[in-house]
């Protein structure tokens, strides 16, 4: 029977699975397309899965509808587990490949469960003028000479500024947060603004506190639009270690 996947999780959080072998219903719990999620017992640890047919595998079934019910289980997971999270539309095709692939990653699965137990993810926008507005000045394509290498050289100082600015955001994020580790990226928006993506990773008791800060900033740096969500599971810290198979858990997008 082929298995959609939708997390790793600590077998000793579903007391249902102390005495079975097989997979057995999760209650009251519905994934993609509606179908029964199961807990799959695989050593100490449950893959959290329901049944998957090859025609459910199709891009009208699969959307952002299916995204977001797969992150809906993993969040209802978090909140009785450590989980690892697998990218959405994750398959295997039936027991045996399932537990192969737990059996080939089980160290790595297990460092990071340990290494993730009791955190979170916070995940901040933080959205601000360009210090370039207006793209002005773009590089001259089809030109030659000193005309296209001062304009790749204006290109070259714009970028070098604002990777400056972004990289000092960052850092003040992180000196006012005092995450445990963190992912940053930066994007320049359609709009002509900069964009830093932030996750941060906490323990989960500081949630409370994280948001605290928060507020505060919201309050101190007027000159940014910062939006916040959060607690999630901690999907962008689970691919650093997991790079052995290619239905490993890794980081997600999704939110």
């Amino acid at each position: 029977m082929p298995w959609y996947a939708y997390c790793i999780a600590e077998k000793q959080a579903f007391p249902e699975l102390a005495h079975h072998r097989r997979p057995v219903p999760l209650q009251n719990t519905s994934g993609i397309l509606g179908n029964q999620i199961f807990l799959f017992p695989a050593s100490d640890l449950a893959v959290i899965v329901s049944e998957h047919r090859p025609e459910d595998n199709t891009p009208d079934k699969m959307d952002q509808q299916a995204a977001r019910d797969h992150a809906r289980v993993i969040s209802d997971c978090f909140k009785l587990s450590t989980v690892l999270p697998f990218r959405f539309n994750t398959t295997f095709q039936d027991d045996d490949a399932l537990r192969r692939s737990v059996r080939s990653n089980q160290r790595h699965f297990l460092a990071n469960v340990e290494r993730l137990r009791g955190k979170a993810e916070m995940h901040l926008k933080v959205l601000i003028d360009d210090t370039c507005p207006g793209n002005a000045n773009p590089v001259l394509t089809g030109h030659v000479g000193k005309e296209y290498l001062s304009s790749l050289r204006e290109s070259a100082g714009r970028q070098r500024e604002r990777q400056t600015k972004a990289r000092a955001l960052s850092v003040q994020m992180h000196r006012m947060f005092s995450p445990l580790d963190e992912e940053v990226s930066c994007k320049r928006t359609d709009a002509g603004k900069m964009l830093l993506d932030i996750a941060h990773l906490i323990d989960h008791k500081t949630v409370e506190r994280y948001q605290n800060k928060y507020s505060s900033c919201q309050q101190s740096m007027k000159e940014c639009r910062l939006q916040l969500s959060g607690p999630w599971p901690p999907y962008h810290f689970v691919h650093r270690m997991n790079q052995t198979h290619p239905n490993a858990p890794a980081a997600m997008l999704q939110h």
